[in-house]
């Protein structure tokens, strides 16, 4: 039985909310060998190998302990406090690390877009999901401290909210994707924000916690705590620590914005990404 060739007619998108997603599962394979790549490249010609994404989280936690836990003093909540830098960074790296290779897509990829057709949204999807086995790792170095404190008598609970952690992961690889995507439709114009995107990811740490409570800088700055509130980064991080940890800063309604905020960032982004790939390929 002979099988019936596929067919697919390229044009440009009707519709700028149109991403195709017939096509992206047509491709599937293609984006399975993406993620393939992207895994491999990591640790390929490295002394340790996939250790390294237990010796990133780790060693970065050890420093925040140091610095943001003894030296500066900043409250945990009563968590110890490599647990609580661990939720916070684990939940971070995986949001930024969609951005900010997300928002370079175009960039990094030019060669290979001006000499054949795929949907390009395999490319940022397939960041997102190759980030999701990191980010899967890191959550096994958590689990880890999280069982070491327990059996320790460390004073913290798992939730109800822990069964919202689906919900969580989805929230920040959508909005670290949808993000990604309008930073990097604007790239292939302004190559000046390729530039100043990982420095940015770093300043907007700082504006979200990773490394206080959101009780303690509504208790010690509260002229600048609607900065960190509105960040939709915020709920979900202490979302996540509220869950596996008991502790934390859990509201229906910051959750709700978080999601609203990711939606809207998802469309813009769908917009933004569908108008410029037409013809980024003249610009890049």
């Amino acid at each position: 039985m002979v099988k019936e060739e596929q067919k697919w007619t390229i044009e440009s998108s009707a519709s700028l909310f149109d991403l195709k997603l017939n096509e992206v599962w047509a491709y599937r394979d293609l984006m399975v060998l993406l993620v393939r790549r992207d895994f491999v490249s990591f640790y390929k010609q490295t002394i340790l190998g996939p250790l390294w994404f237990f010796i990133q989280p780790l060693f970065t936690t050890i420093i925040f302990t140091f610095i943001f836990g003894n030296l500066a003093g900043i409250s945990t909540d009563g968590l110890p406090k490599p647990l609580f830098y661990m939720a916070g960074i684990t939940a971070w790296n995986y949001f930024a690390d969609c951005l900010t290779k997300t928002s370079s897509v175009f960039k990094d990829n030019a060669a290979i877009f001006g000499k054949v057709y795929f949907p390009r949204l395999i490319m940022p999807l397939s960041i997102v999901v190759s980030n999701l086995v990191r980010f899967g790792v890191q959550m096994l170095l958590f689990l880890i401290l999280m069982a070491y404190y327990y059996f320790a008598g460390a004073n913290f609970s798992i939730s109800w909210a822990i069964c919202l952690f689906p919900l969580i992961i989805t929230l920040m690889a959508l909005l670290g994707l949808g993000a990604g995507m309008i930073i990097s439709a604007m790239t292939t114009k302004y190559r000046d924000l390729a530039f100043l995107i990982s420095f940015g990811v770093q300043l907007l740490m700082y504006a979200t916690t990773v490394i206080y409570p959101l009780s303690e800088a509504i208790k010690k700055y509260p002229a600048y705590a609607w900065i960190i509130e509105y960040n939709p980064m915020t709920p979900i991080i202490e979302t996540f620590r509220y869950g596996f940890l008991g502790q934390g800063s859990f509201s229906w309604l910051s959750l709700g914005y978080a999601t609203l905020a990711t939606i809207i960032l998802m469309l813009l982004g769908t917009i933004v990404f569908n108008k410029v790939e037409r013809n980024f390929v003249d610009t890049v």
